[in-house]
């Protein structure tokens, strides 16, 4: 008997907000598009960059908590980079364990190396369990 396999793309969020690293941190929340986004993509410089990701927790932390301005501090001083990837067709359960032995609570979702979704434990517990047994 073969397990159900859940993928990536099957519960995954499909909006994604990009933004400029260079873009100052209230800036980049004026620019949020999606309202259930909690998470910024922030754009490579070049072609052999990498991506950068910002998650409110991020911006709590690292400018909330240490009073720091919103309109002075750029995204890059909070990001993380390069921002670890997931790919389309990785099946759930290992999805989750590489968060657990990461740290992360989401990750940006690639198909051919171009970003194609978000995708978060919320995700994967309220849209993928139920399909598991």
């Amino acid at each position: 008997m073969n397990p159900v396999r859940i993928q990536v793309k099957d519960v995954m969020k499909h909006h994604v907000d990009f933004v400029d690293g260079m873009k100052t941190v209230k800036e980049a929340l004026h620019e949020m598009q999606h309202i259930e986004t909690k998470t910024l993509i922030v754009n490579k410089r070049h072609d052999y960059d990498e991506w950068g990701i910002v998650v409110i927790a991020d911006i709590a932390q690292k400018v909330l908590a240490v009073d720091k301005s919103i309109e002075r501090t750029n995204v890059y001083e909070v990001m993380t980079k390069p921002a670890v990837t997931i790919r389309q067709d990785m099946d759930i359960r290992y999805c989750a364990r590489l968060f657990e032995q990461l740290g992360l609570s989401r990750a940006p979702v690639v198909k051919h190396g171009k970003i194609i979704g978000i995708v978060s434990y919320t995700d994967m517990v309220l849209k993928g369990l139920c399909k598991i047994d």
